[in-house]
Protein backbone atom coordinates (compact mmCIF):
# COMPACT_ATOMS: atom_id res chain seq x y z
CA UNK A 1 0.00 0.00 0.00
CA UNK A 2 0.93 3.69 -0.68
CA UNK A 3 2.57 5.30 2.23
CA UNK A 4 0.19 7.95 1.85
CA UNK A 5 -2.79 5.54 4.00
CA UNK A 6 -5.85 3.97 2.44
CA UNK A 7 -7.97 6.95 1.96
CA UNK A 8 -5.64 7.74 -0.93
CA UNK A 9 -4.57 4.22 -2.20
CA UNK A 10 -8.57 3.98 -2.37
CA UNK A 11 -8.85 7.46 -3.98
CA UNK A 12 -6.04 6.74 -6.57
CA UNK A 13 -6.84 2.80 -7.10
CA UNK A 14 -10.80 2.26 -6.36
CA UNK A 15 -12.70 5.80 -6.59
CA UNK A 16 -10.80 8.39 -9.70
CA UNK A 17 -10.85 4.73 -11.53
CA UNK A 18 -15.03 4.50 -11.56
CA UNK A 19 -15.10 8.04 -11.72
CA UNK A 20 -13.35 7.65 -15.30
CA UNK A 21 -15.02 4.51 -16.20
CA UNK A 22 -18.37 5.10 -14.57
CA UNK A 23 -20.43 4.74 -18.08
CA UNK A 24 -18.25 1.95 -19.48
CA UNK A 25 -18.86 -0.10 -16.55
CA UNK A 26 -22.42 0.72 -16.22
CA UNK A 27 -23.05 -1.04 -19.63
CA UNK A 28 -21.69 -3.82 -18.60
CA UNK A 29 -23.45 -3.92 -15.65
CA UNK A 30 -27.69 -5.00 -15.85
CA UNK A 31 -28.47 -8.10 -14.83
CA UNK A 32 -29.21 -9.10 -11.54
CA UNK A 33 -27.31 -11.44 -9.16
CA UNK A 34 -29.73 -14.32 -8.13
CA UNK A 35 -28.76 -14.24 -4.65
CA UNK A 36 -29.40 -10.28 -4.26
CA UNK A 37 -32.60 -10.58 -6.71
CA UNK A 38 -34.09 -13.62 -4.58
CA UNK A 39 -33.40 -10.93 -1.32
CA UNK A 40 -35.20 -8.29 -2.54
CA UNK A 41 -37.82 -10.25 -3.67
CA UNK A 42 -38.84 -11.82 -0.81
CA UNK A 43 -38.62 -8.59 1.06
CA UNK A 44 -42.57 -7.36 2.47
CA UNK A 45 -43.92 -4.31 0.47
CA UNK A 46 -43.16 -1.21 1.95
CA UNK A 47 -40.10 -2.14 3.04
CA UNK A 48 -37.63 1.04 3.16
CA UNK A 49 -33.69 0.13 2.47
CA UNK A 50 -30.38 0.74 1.44
CA UNK A 51 -27.96 0.03 -1.48
CA UNK A 52 -24.58 0.97 -0.41
CA UNK A 53 -22.20 1.45 -2.94
CA UNK A 54 -25.00 0.51 -5.81
CA UNK A 55 -23.23 1.42 -8.72
CA UNK A 56 -25.43 1.91 -11.80
CA UNK A 57 -28.37 1.04 -9.97
CA UNK A 58 -29.05 -1.76 -11.34
CA UNK A 59 -30.96 -3.34 -8.22
CA UNK A 60 -32.78 -0.36 -7.02
CA UNK A 61 -35.68 -1.48 -9.70
CA UNK A 62 -35.47 -5.48 -8.65
CA UNK A 63 -38.73 -5.17 -6.43
CA UNK A 64 -40.88 -2.16 -7.43
CA UNK A 65 -43.10 -3.13 -4.07
CA UNK A 66 -39.91 -1.84 -2.07
CA UNK A 67 -38.28 1.38 -1.67
CA UNK A 68 -34.33 1.75 -1.88
CA UNK A 69 -31.93 5.12 -1.40
CA UNK A 70 -28.81 4.15 -3.52
CA UNK A 71 -25.39 5.88 -2.40
CA UNK A 72 -21.78 5.49 -4.12
CA UNK A 73 -18.59 7.31 -3.79
CA UNK A 74 -18.82 7.64 -7.56
CA UNK A 75 -20.78 10.60 -8.93
CA UNK A 76 -21.18 9.90 -12.13
CA UNK A 77 -22.41 6.80 -11.18
CA UNK A 78 -24.88 8.42 -8.92
CA UNK A 79 -26.19 10.33 -12.06
CA UNK A 80 -27.11 7.04 -13.71
CA UNK A 81 -28.34 5.74 -10.76
CA UNK A 82 -30.56 8.43 -10.04
CA UNK A 83 -32.54 7.67 -13.07
CA UNK A 84 -34.43 4.63 -11.23
CA UNK A 85 -36.82 6.14 -10.24
CA UNK A 86 -38.92 6.50 -7.82
CA UNK A 87 -36.25 5.52 -5.99
CA UNK A 88 -33.43 7.71 -4.99
CA UNK A 89 -29.81 7.70 -5.38
CA UNK A 90 -26.70 10.08 -3.52
CA UNK A 91 -23.46 10.48 -3.32
CA UNK A 92 -22.40 9.28 0.09
CA UNK A 93 -19.37 7.22 1.22
CA UNK A 94 -19.77 3.31 2.81
CA UNK A 95 -17.48 4.86 5.92
CA UNK A 96 -19.48 7.64 6.45
CA UNK A 97 -23.68 7.36 5.64
CA UNK A 98 -25.58 10.25 5.81
CA UNK A 99 -28.32 8.22 7.03
CA UNK A 100 -30.39 8.17 10.40
CA UNK A 101 -29.33 5.07 12.42
CA UNK A 102 -31.97 1.99 13.23
CA UNK A 103 -34.18 3.58 10.77
CA UNK A 104 -34.15 0.90 7.72
CA UNK A 105 -35.86 -2.14 7.10
CA UNK A 106 -32.70 -3.61 4.86
CA UNK A 107 -29.59 -3.38 3.25
CA UNK A 108 -27.50 -4.58 0.48
CA UNK A 109 -24.09 -3.82 -0.23
CA UNK A 110 -22.98 -5.48 -3.37
CA UNK A 111 -19.32 -5.74 -4.66
CA UNK A 112 -18.23 -2.74 -2.27
CA UNK A 113 -16.30 -4.32 1.13
CA UNK A 114 -13.63 -5.38 -0.90
CA UNK A 115 -12.36 -2.29 -1.96
CA UNK A 116 -11.27 -1.24 0.89
CA UNK A 117 -7.49 -1.24 1.89
CA UNK A 118 -7.45 -2.83 5.55
CA UNK A 119 -8.85 -5.40 7.67
CA UNK A 120 -10.14 -2.26 9.60
CA UNK A 121 -11.74 -0.46 7.41
CA UNK A 122 -13.48 -3.69 6.49
CA UNK A 123 -15.00 -4.46 9.47
CA UNK A 124 -15.74 -0.43 9.88
CA UNK A 125 -17.44 -0.59 6.62
CA UNK A 126 -19.81 -3.57 7.73
CA UNK A 127 -20.24 -1.29 11.23
CA UNK A 128 -21.87 1.35 9.20
CA UNK A 129 -23.79 -0.81 7.45
CA UNK A 130 -25.47 -2.86 9.95
CA UNK A 131 -26.30 0.88 12.31
CA UNK A 132 -28.43 1.79 10.24
CA UNK A 133 -30.88 -1.22 10.30
CA UNK A 134 -33.85 -1.32 12.74
CA UNK A 135 -33.49 -4.13 15.39
CA UNK A 136 -35.36 -6.43 12.84
CA UNK A 137 -33.90 -5.06 9.49
CA UNK A 138 -31.19 -7.67 7.56
CA UNK A 139 -28.20 -7.02 5.78
CA UNK A 140 -26.78 -8.68 2.20
CA UNK A 141 -23.40 -8.12 1.79
CA UNK A 142 -21.43 -9.96 -1.07
CA UNK A 143 -17.99 -9.56 -1.83
CA UNK A 144 -15.77 -11.33 -4.19
CA UNK A 145 -13.78 -14.81 -3.25
CA UNK A 146 -10.35 -15.83 -3.66
CA UNK A 147 -11.26 -19.31 -4.67
CA UNK A 148 -12.18 -18.62 -8.00
CA UNK A 149 -10.38 -21.99 -9.30
CA UNK A 150 -12.94 -21.73 -12.10
CA UNK A 151 -13.35 -18.76 -13.23
CA UNK A 152 -11.22 -17.29 -15.84
CA UNK A 153 -9.43 -15.23 -13.12
CA UNK A 154 -8.51 -18.43 -11.90
CA UNK A 155 -7.49 -17.25 -7.89
CA UNK A 156 -7.41 -19.87 -5.49
CA UNK A 157 -6.43 -20.43 -1.91
CA UNK A 158 -2.58 -19.37 -1.35
CA UNK A 159 -2.73 -16.82 -3.77
CA UNK A 160 -2.42 -13.05 -2.76
CA UNK A 161 -5.82 -11.85 -1.56
CA UNK A 162 -5.15 -7.93 -2.03
CA UNK A 163 -4.62 -7.85 -5.35
CA UNK A 164 -4.66 -4.86 -8.52
CA UNK A 165 -7.68 -6.02 -11.36
CA UNK A 166 -7.56 -4.40 -14.73
CA UNK A 167 -10.21 -2.56 -16.85
CA UNK A 168 -9.37 -1.87 -19.90
CA UNK A 169 -11.84 0.63 -21.72
CA UNK A 170 -11.16 1.58 -25.61
CA UNK A 171 -12.75 4.43 -26.84
CA UNK A 172 -13.05 5.60 -30.93
CA UNK A 173 -9.99 7.67 -31.76
CA UNK A 174 -8.33 7.08 -28.19
CA UNK A 175 -7.23 3.74 -28.30
CA UNK A 176 -7.20 1.47 -25.22
CA UNK A 177 -6.67 2.55 -21.28
CA UNK A 178 -6.13 -0.07 -18.80
CA UNK A 179 -7.35 0.93 -14.57
CA UNK A 180 -6.61 -0.60 -12.58
CA UNK A 181 -8.52 -1.34 -9.33
CA UNK A 182 -7.94 -2.53 -5.75
CA UNK A 183 -9.94 -5.88 -4.78
CA UNK A 184 -9.42 -7.58 -1.33
CA UNK A 185 -10.32 -11.50 -2.20
CA UNK A 186 -11.66 -12.61 0.77
CA UNK A 187 -11.38 -16.21 1.90
CA UNK A 188 -14.18 -18.66 3.12
CA UNK A 189 -15.19 -17.39 6.41
CA UNK A 190 -13.19 -14.42 6.48
CA UNK A 191 -16.82 -11.97 5.55
CA UNK A 192 -18.89 -13.90 8.57
CA UNK A 193 -15.68 -12.60 10.81
CA UNK A 194 -15.79 -9.40 9.80
CA UNK A 195 -19.04 -9.18 10.90
CA UNK A 196 -19.13 -10.39 13.85
CA UNK A 197 -15.82 -8.26 14.52
CA UNK A 198 -18.53 -5.62 13.87
CA UNK A 199 -21.09 -6.85 16.25
CA UNK A 200 -23.08 -8.40 14.29
CA UNK A 201 -24.62 -11.68 13.47
CA UNK A 202 -24.74 -14.13 10.52
CA UNK A 203 -28.47 -15.22 9.77
CA UNK A 204 -26.89 -17.08 6.87
CA UNK A 205 -24.18 -17.46 4.17
CA UNK A 206 -22.86 -18.77 0.67
CA UNK A 207 -20.71 -18.85 -1.97
CA UNK A 208 -22.15 -17.62 -5.74
CA UNK A 209 -20.55 -16.99 -9.19
CA UNK A 210 -17.04 -16.95 -7.43
CA UNK A 211 -18.27 -14.01 -4.80
CA UNK A 212 -18.96 -14.80 -0.83
CA UNK A 213 -21.75 -13.76 0.15
CA UNK A 214 -23.29 -13.01 4.25
CA UNK A 215 -26.99 -11.99 5.48
CA UNK A 216 -26.43 -10.18 8.78
CA UNK A 217 -28.32 -8.48 11.52
CA UNK A 218 -27.39 -6.65 14.27
CA UNK A 219 -26.06 -8.16 17.56
CA UNK A 220 -28.33 -8.69 20.26
CA UNK A 221 -27.45 -6.44 23.33
CA UNK A 222 -25.34 -7.63 25.87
Amino acid sequence: MSTKGPNAYEEQHVHSVYEEIAPHFSSTRYKPWPIIESYLKDLPPGSIGLDVGCGNGKYLAVNKEIFIVGSDRSSNLISIASQHHPNSAIVADILSLPHQPSNFDFAISIAVIHHLSTPARRIEAVTSILECLKPTGTALLYVWALEQESSRRGWSEGDDQDVMVPWVMRKKGEGERTFQRYYHLYRKGELEGDVVSAGGEVVESGYEKDNWWVIAKRGSPS
